[in-house]
């Protein structure tokens, strides 16, 4: 009688498998309906335009097909798709569907897969014929799990009865047995790892091995079984995937254990085929037997087709009965005998079913069941192994990625709450152990897991935990390949995200560019491309990158974050893609999901996102203030040069102006906090070593830019920086500098803060140097020059500040130096310096009395002799003709400058401008209207930069504004492709309707 907590999650549970099949049911039934074939492709569950590549026989009378891309419909590069080992798939050609087999492997150029030869159908080699494979529904699933659940009803008849009870809180666990620590196997387990040994060795029914990314799971799995056998304890090992069992296998098999694994030939590596349970049956000792029993059994049905008595017919059916009777028989036998004299049996979790091999096996022959990577699997399917044995290990990580569950429904009620995670929430630390030593990752690497998610228990093994790309043989030391942490921050850099129609999946161009100078930059460096992969959460932009790096790196792994699990690289680069006005995050907003991507990596791992989008999330705020604090953070304006700014002080076009943006790691992030001594004298020391390799003189940036941090070391930032550079640029602003420069040794975020500082004062705002070297210069914007202002200037007695007017270039002579250091000031191109043409004249007058003072003196009271005006030529036309007074006659030179006033600025032209005439914003000058276009009197490039400074801060998008851009962006390219697919799909399918009802 089962038990009411029981027979509830039973109950609940096959309601939400039940979701889960309607909701797999549904999506199938759209498949074949209302879904064109490139929507399929698009959504990861179909190949299109396949061509047969090879076909073979392969072990155990399987035939091996090997299809890829043909070559006239893409460049050879499969898109991506959720295909994975061990998928059934069904391979169609122009007739329909051909046959159902197995998928083997699966490649960025080629797919295989397995079909038994009683198949009957014929390829063609001929590149004309094309194929494609389409995934369907595993129905032996889903009966496998419903049989499980009501077979846990049935528990108290079950060798599993006492270990239910205690995984359901209907009783304690019972108390450990005493036991003496054993001699390892692995004599280099460290000590969290022999104490989970130990502990999984004396609890009686359950036992919880928590390991965290890195931290030696499988290693301590293996240690663990050894010891069980060791003790003559029959093991039963599953997990959910066919690759986590077949690691397990092969780490068995090296231990000289003999180990049987059960399940499909075709599903296996091929490494470890000969430990599956047909490889063992053709070693036996009824091999012969089985195949000749098989030989008489078809030479009877041949017979009985030919024959037409009926008698004869009778005995040929009863013959073949007999025969097909003892081939079971012996087969059975066999394959007794092959699953008794295993150490341990490991199959999936679905594959250790009673309608299997196992059933031949009497019900109390395991002692010990182990299921690993158990927090990725349906609780459902952990009791299809768990009702064979009265003791359980359970490992994994719950941590990571949850199973995969199709209804949204079935998941937020609960089917996707693994088995592991609901003990470790109720049972607690009494019975789980957590690897704590991780052996995978540099350390600041390890420290955002270990603190964001496993409360700060890892430590990096002294192995791994400086250990970084610049290391590896044969690559070079560079900024990329000795930085463990690398943030490429798009925010406010106008890196928008792009979506499909359907809403099913993201790409982002933008984050592709970036991520491919990356990767390119590792690559010069010396990486090999098979040790660096890239990760990104959406198929549309696994599909964006391949198009991009694939040609270029073909041994560069490019997956979703989904397929990478479980796996490990020295170096990884991520994409988040997510980049949009609403902050909106999608399934990034799944922690588990953004802890997988970033501890995949060894030695690097480089963030691209936008902080600004991402940080609306408090996770991934986490992570964005984690490599701001301990890692380098670079905008992408340091790799891009052609992308326009983008102001995220409008929401939208209505939004209100002026308001702060919020939650960017660019323009509102939270300074850097102070990092430990220790930290911040590795870098200092570290810093002249940078600035020889950039080729900077030691010292020399220090001498020659003023140092707006206090003196702190390079990195170091207070919290109040923001206000600082407020406070600096106000400063210079209300001073009568004209220029200010500050040093490049500004990290990016603060050298972004001081553009936006400067463009709210209203500021000239620039940057020369590439990288690290790069600094800004500031300069105050010159007013257009007017009587009044110039009036004052003149009899103020201050020089005056650059003007508009036009003269001569021969005429602006330079000042002679001052003793006293002036920020010079900022010129017009071709403007008129009335301080220049001041002091040249005061020069002249000095020179003047010195030659007559060489000469001798004068008379007394004789007037000093007076400059003449000069003439206006009689051929000379507009501003460059203007009558320039003597320089003692203030008021004619003011009259000079209001008669060029009211003259057309453009050279040669007369015209006037008093009644009709047009303000140039750009320089100042009036125009008549034949000259009043910038583009007419030289000013288009300044018109232009002021269009796209426009468009950067109000965000909205001008007619006219920009040059046309005549390429065809391939983002935009593949996007616009899709679209006419469907079209074309949809005016096929309204034609063969017209058809039908024609014919009709």
């Amino acid at each position: 009688m089962a038990s009411a907590t029981v027979e509830s999650f039973v109950t609940k549970q096959l309601d939400l498998l039940e979701l889960e099949r309607e909701a797999e049911v549904e999506e199938r039934r759209a498949w074949q309906e209302g879904v064109s074939l490139k929507e399929l492709q698009s959504r990861g569950v179909c190949l299109l335009k396949l061509q047969l590549s090879s076909q073979r026989t392969g072990l155990y009378g399987q035939l091996l097909v090997t299809l890829e891309p043909r070559r006239c419909a893409s460049a050879g590069v499969l898109p991506s798709s959720s295909l994975s080992s061990g998928d059934i798939v069904g391979l169609y050609g122009e007739g329909g569907q051909l046959a159902t087999g197995v998928l083997t492997r699966i490649t960025q150029k080629s797919v295989t897969v397995a079909f038994d030869q009683s198949c009957d159908f014929q390829l063609s080699l001929d590149h004309e014929n094309s194929y494609r494979l389409l995934k369907l529904a595993n129905d032996v699933t889903y009966k496998r799990l419903k049989t499980a659940l009501i077979d846990l009803r049935k528990h108290r008849a079950s060798p599993a009865s006492s270990l239910i009870e205690v995984l359901f809180g209907d009783a304690a666990p019972s108390p450990a047995s005493d036991i003496q620590a054993p001699a390892f196997y692995n004599p280099s387990l460290d000590a969290s790892q022999q104490e989970a040994v130990l502990f999984a060795l004396s609890q009686r029914e359950l036992a919880i091995i928590h390991g965290p990314p890195g931290t030696g799971k499988t290693t301590t799995v293996v240690e663990i079984i050894l010891q069980a056998v060791e003790r003559g304890l029959k093991v039963l090992c599953c997990a959910p995937s066919n690759v986590a069992v077949d690691n397990l296998v092969e780490a068995l098999a090296r231990c000289g254990r003999r180990v049987l694994r059960l399940g499909h030939p075709a599903r296996l590596l091929e490494s470890i085929q000969q430990h599956c349970l047909d490889a063992a049956l053709s070693r036996g000792d009824s091999t012969q037997i089985v195949a000749d029993i098989r030989r008489d059994i078809d030479q009877v049905l041949v017979k009985l087709k030919k024959t037409q008595d009926k008698r004869e017919k009778s005995n040929f059916r009863n013959e073949v009965k007999l025969l097909r009777k003892e081939l079971k028989e012996r087969e059975e036998a066999a394959t007794l005998e092959s699953l008794r004299s295993a150490d341990v049996i490991l199959a999936t979790n679905t594959g250790a079913s009673s309608d299997g091999p196992l059933r031949l096996l009497p019900d109390d022959f395991f002692d010990m069941v182990v299921v690993d990577e158990c927090a990725q699997a349906l609780e459902a399917s952990c009791w299809v192994p768990l009702l064979k044995a009265s003791k359980c290990i359970l490992a994994g990580d719950h941590k990571q990625l949850p199973p995969t569950v199709v209804s949204p429904k079935a998941a937020q009620e609960g089917l996707s709450l693994s088995l592991m995670e609901r003990l470790a929430g109720q049972c607690g630390a009494g019975v789980l152990r957590t690897l704590t030593v991780q052996y995978r990752m540099h350390r600041a690497i390890m420290q955002w897991a270990s603190e964001a998610l496993y409360e700060g228990q890892l430590t990096a093994h002294p192995s791994v935990a400086e250990r970084l790309l610049r290391d590896l043989p044969g690559v070079a030391a560079t900024e990329e390949t000795g930085l463990p942490l690398l943030l490429v921050d798009t925010a406010g850099c106008g890196l928008s995200e792009l979506e499909q129609e359907d809403d099913q999946s993201r790409g982002n161009p933008g984050e592709v560019r970036l991520v491919s100078l990356h990767v390119q930059a590792l690559v010069d460096a010396g990486v090999r491309a098979s040790d660096i992969a890239v990760i990104t959460p959406y198929n549309l932009q696994v599909d964006l990158l391949r198009q991009s790096l694939t040609h270029r790196h073909p041994e560069l792994e490019i997956k979703s974050v989904d397929g990478f699990q479980g796996r490990e690289k020295e170096a990884v680069v991520l994409s988040f893609v997510r980049s949009n006005r609403k902050g909106e995050v999608g399934f990034l907003a799944e922690d588990r999901r953004i802890n997988v991507a970033v501890t995949r990596a060894r030695r690097h791992v480089a963030v691209i996102c936008d902080s600004r989008t991402v940080s609306n999330h408090p996770f991934l705020k986490t992570l964005v203030d984690y490599f701001t604090e301990h890692g380098e953070v670079r905008t992408a304006f340091e790799y891009l040069d052609d992308i326009v700014p983008e102001n995220y002080s409008h929401e939208s076009s209505q939004g209100q102006a002026g308001a702060k943006p919020q939650g960017s790691a660019v323009s509102a992030m939270k300074p850097r906090s102070r990092q430990p001594e220790g930290a911040r004298e590795a870098r200092a020391a570290a810093r002249p070593t940078q600035e020889m390799r950039r080729g900077k003189p030691l010292g020399s940036e220090a001498h020659s830019q003023p140092s707006l941090n206090g003196g702190a070391p390079e990195g170091v930032r207070s919290r109040d920086s923001t206000d600082h550079f407020r406070a600096v640029v106000a400063e210079f602003v209300a001073s009568e500098r004209m220029q200010l420069e500050f040093p490049a040794s500004l990290n990016s975020h603060d050298r972004l803060r001081v553009h936006q500082i400067a463009e709210e004062h209203g500021l000239r705002h620039g940057s020369t140097g590439e990288g690290k070297s790069r600094f800004i210069t500031v300069s105050k914007r010159a007013p257009p020059a007017t009587p009044a202002t110039l009036s004052t200037a003149t009899t103020s007695g201050t020089p005056a500040t650059p003007s508009t007017l036009a003269m001569p270039a021969t005429s602006a002579v330079p000042a002679p130096p001052s003793p006293v250091p002036v920020e010079p000031p900022a010129r017009e191109p071709s403007g008129l310096d009335l301080r220049a043409v001041h002091l040249e004249r005061l020069q002249r007058e000095r020179a003047r009395q010195e030659q007559q003072a060489k000469e001798g003196p004068k008379a007394v009271g004789s007037e000093p002799r007076k400059f003449p005006e000069k003439k206006k030529k009689k051929d000379a036309k507009g501003p460059m003709a203007l009558s320039l007074p003597a320089v003692e006659d203030f008021d004619a030179l003011v009259t000079a400058a209001v008669r060029a006033d009211n003259t057309c600025g453009f050279a040669k032209c007369t015209a006037s401008v008093v009644t009709l005439g047009q303000l140039c914003p750009h320089c100042g000058r009036r125009y008549c209207f034949s000259h009043c276009l910038p583009e007419t009197h030289g000013c288009g490039e300044r018109a232009r930069a002021h269009a796209r400074q426009r468009i950067s801060r109000e965000g909205v998008l001008h007619t006219g504004s920009g040059t046309k851009d005549r390429s065809l962006d391939p983002a935009k390219r593949l996007q616009l492709q899709r679209r006419l697919d469907k079209k074309l799909d949809e005016l096929t399918g309204q034609r063969k309707s017209k058809r039908k009802e024609k014919e009709k």
